[in-house]
């Protein structure tokens, strides 16, 4: 039984006292814990083939700086502070690994002046501006 339904069927049936006000807190506590348990599960990350092969490029390329360096995986993951799992997915271009940790893995390799290569230079963006600034739509 779902954990809201558990506290709709005890107040219905009115067996609350003063006696299990504990039972009150605990069901409570024990329903926030499930929602905020499903608000904070990661949601699964979706991307067009082209994309997809263009995040696999960067994680093969990362493979070759780690091991153009001579490092192990286990050198990496320990300095990067995450575990090896991720470094795999990491090199395997896995969309669902968070920004920081790439990050942490290229500050590791050395190569973390790249990141701010990436949007860096914005043509389409500064296109879509000048039209405005023209006038044009």
């Amino acid at each position: 039984m779902a954990p809201q339904n558990l506290i709709r069927s005890a107040f219905s049936k009115n067996i609350f006292t003063k006696n299990n006000k504990c039972c009150i807190l605990s069901t409570i506590l024990l329903y926030l814990c499930v929602l905020i348990n499903n608000l904070m599960k990661s949601k699964k990350q979706i991307l067009f083939p082209k994309h997809q092969n263009t995040l696999s490029i960067v994680g093969e390329n990362i493979k070759l700086a780690r091991k153009r360096r001579k490092l192990t995986t286990i050198q990496v993951s320990e300095r990067a502070g995450i575990n090896r799992t991720t470094l795999y997915q990491i090199e395997k271009g896995m969309p669902s690994v968070s920004m920081g940790a790439y990050f942490n893995v290229i500050r590791v390799l050395g190569l973390q002046d790249d990141f701010l290569k990436i949007a860096a230079d914005d043509k389409q963006g500064r296109d879509i501006q000048d039209l405005k600034l023209l006038g044009r739509k």
